[in-house]
């Protein structure tokens, strides 16, 4: 595209007196007008475009690839999850549950799906395991070295474990086992009705806790829903072609007067089992929640009978021997074997001001009816046993009002001083509280003495304007001179009940009976042959009382004593103390250590049939 030009001074040279030429030598120009040189520029800038359209189709196309993979993945976890059963196999697999052992499989067994609904309840039933198969001679033959049925118990507590095992969602966080009849922040009206069982009254008067069931010889299970009290009638205890009709009540009749002369409260409701004239071979399993904080040096613990003058007559004390009951005092429930029907409770005598009460506090709230910027908190304090909380929850449902923080534990302790609630942090800006109520109080007495019966007192607020839709305060329960709980409300006053839902818990049971073999977690043919094994003490002292020193009975022997069969009523104890687990583990560790004993035992126990019913016959 260029031209060169050049010239020469020749004519005749300088050299030779010739004239000197202007201007260089040697010229060059563009000779296309300029187009070669934009022509380049174009060319030199169509080659980079290229470049970087090129790179952008890498970028894309392996973002694309990046979502499609990650597609796939969420795709093939979902198709997994809903493969699975909630409880982590395939519940028509039943292989998976049985360890591939047939004998634990009985296939003509049909479902039963009023009980599978209570997998997770710790006062309902488990799914039954058919334990006649599992009966099998061969399975039986290794006795009486105990081997075969430490292996038996071991399978079925495999098996078990997948039957306790609750859904992650099923409950909150941190609620205790007895008090998940109600869900933080839950709403409590009509619209929830499945929130508690269908037999509970809505009205405000106390509600009626009462189960019933017909029982043969085969035995069975009672329970009186949301409670903590059931009742176990061991196989054989009624005769053979003989059905009861047998009950359970929980009375609601005011009994504060347990006697006139020692300063003792109530620990537990008061249960009436019957009919009255129930004839009992064997003594039943009965099971109370009570509040004491357990302490054999700040409490004395006695198991009460009311007679027909409505006065109550000491039973036992409970660190005492007797051979009319017996009974197993744990943390938060009582297992009593009796043989006469009745009604019971347990009642406390505090022997220093260190003996405790425990108290379960609950906050719930609602809207004011009557004033459209109100809002009404309730705080109750109450016994710690389910049936005092379930009479809370019953009362609120009524209302329509709602949990606002998880219930609280709190120990109450007999040293005369009264307890306070206040309320504190309520956002001034924001909200008004009625004068002179930000500080309540009850009287030692009114707690002490509260017979299960719910304490409660309230805080009206009034938002200032419609905007303020959030309340956020702490409320604060604390004895004088004693323990202090707060309870954190956040919660929206502005209720949407179209997003209630209802909130099915581990309380929410409404089965109350369960007879035959499906009540009991031992099978009938290993319970048989562990009381022939132990009821008569062999050459090598394995007898009842090391039985009932494995499973950690170690007081009150002379009760068993006087049992025709010592072995099948420390077994009936056995069953309560763990009828909320499937585990069969510590029965079969315990015949497993004993199977390794070798030394004889020279110690023995014996008393009379005569000797217990006279005893109990002193009671009136």
């Amino acid at each position: 595209c260029d031209r060169q030009r050049s010239r020469e001074c020749t004519a005749p040279e300088p050299k030779h007196g010739g004239r000197l030429c202007d201007g260089v030598a040697l010229a060059t120009e563009n000779c296309t007008g300029g187009l070669c040189t934009q022509n380049r520029k174009l060319l030199h800038d169509v080659k980079p475009q290229g470049v970087e359209s090129s790179s952008d189709v890498a970028l894309y196309s392996g973002l694309a690839a990046g979502v499609v993979t990650v597609v796939l993945l969420i795709v093939a976890v979902t198709l997994y999850r809903r493969s699975q059963s909630e409880y982590g196999v395939d519940v028509i697999d039943s292989s998976a549950l049985t360890g591939a052992n047939p004998l634990l499989i009985n296939s003509s067994m049909q479902p039963d799906l009023t009980v599978s609904r209570t997998y997770t309840s710790p006062m309902c039933f488990q799914d039954s395991i058919d334990k006649e198969l599992m009966a099998e001679r061969s399975l039986l033959d290794p006795l009486p070295d105990l081997k075969g049925q430490t292996k038996i118990l071991k399978r079925m507590s495999e098996r078990a474990e997948y039957h306790v095992m609750s859904h992650p969602q099923t409950f909150p966080r941190g609620l205790a086992p007895d008090y998940k009849g109600v869900a933080v922040g839950t709403t409590l009206g009509r619209r929830g009705k499945n929130l508690f069982t269908p037999q509970v009254s809505l009205t405000h008067s106390r509600p009626l806790h009462k189960a019933t069931a017909a029982f043969g010889h085969a035995g069975g299970r009672l329970v009186v829903p949301n409670t903590g009290i059931s009742v176990l009638v061991p196989h054989g205890g009624i005769a053979e072609d003989t059905t009861w009709e047998m009950y359970m009540i929980i009375n609601q009749e005011d009994s504060s007067a347990v006697s006139d002369d020692a300063p003792e409260i109530f620990l537990s409701p008061a249960v009436t089992y019957g009919p009255p004239g129930l004839d009992l071979s064997c003594p039943i399993a009965m099971t109370i929640a009570h509040c004491a904080e357990v302490a054999p040096e700040n409490w004395t613990v006695r198991l009460k009978r009311q007679l027909q003058d409505n006065k109550w007559e000491e039973v036992m004390s409970v660190d005492e021997e007797s051979t009319s009951c017996y009974c197993l005092l744990e943390a938060q429930r009582c297992h009593v074997l009796l043989e006469h029907p009745g009604r019971y409770a347990l009642v406390g005598e505090p022997l220093n001001q260190e003996a405790a009460k425990r108290l379960r506090l609950a906050v719930f709230g609602s809207p004011d009816n009557s004033n459209s910027l109100g809002f009404t908190l309730r705080v109750y304090c109450v016994d710690d046993t389910p049936h005092a909380f379930q009479e809370v929850a019953v009362g609120e449902r009524s209302r329509g009002g709602r949990l606002l923080e998880e219930p609280k534990m709190m120990l109450f302790r007999g040293n005369t001083f009264s307890l306070q609630v206040s309320i504190q942090d309520v956002p001034q800006l924001l909200w008004s509280i009625k004068p002179f109520t930000t500080c309540q109080e009850f009287s030692f007495s009114q707690v002490w003495a509260s017979n299960q019966r719910p304490l409660q007192c309230a805080f009206s607020l009034e938002r200032y304007s419609h905007s303020s839709s959030q309340l956020s305060c702490k409320i604060s329960v604390r004895q004088v001179k004693g323990e202090e709980q707060i309870l954190q409300v956040y919660t929206s006053v502005v209720e949407n009940e179209k997003g209630v839902v209802p909130f099915f818990t581990q309380s929410d049971c409404t089965i109350t009976s369960q007879t035959g073999s499906r009540a009991f977690k031992i099978p009938l043919s290993i319970r048989q042959r562990i009381s022939a094994t132990f009821d008569t003490a062999n050459a090598k002292g394995k007898d009842w009382q090391l039985l009932a020193q494995k499973l950690h009975i170690d007081r009150n022997l002379c009760y068993f004593a006087c049992q025709e069969s010592p072995s099948s009523v420390i077994l009936s104890l056995w069953e309560v103390q763990h009828q909320d687990s499937g585990d069969l583990d510590s029965l079969a560790s315990a015949l497993e250590e004993i199977s390794r004993v070798q030394s004889p035992r020279t110690d023995a126990l014996g008393c009379g049939r005569e000797e217990r019913d006279s005893e109990f016959s002193k009671l009136g």
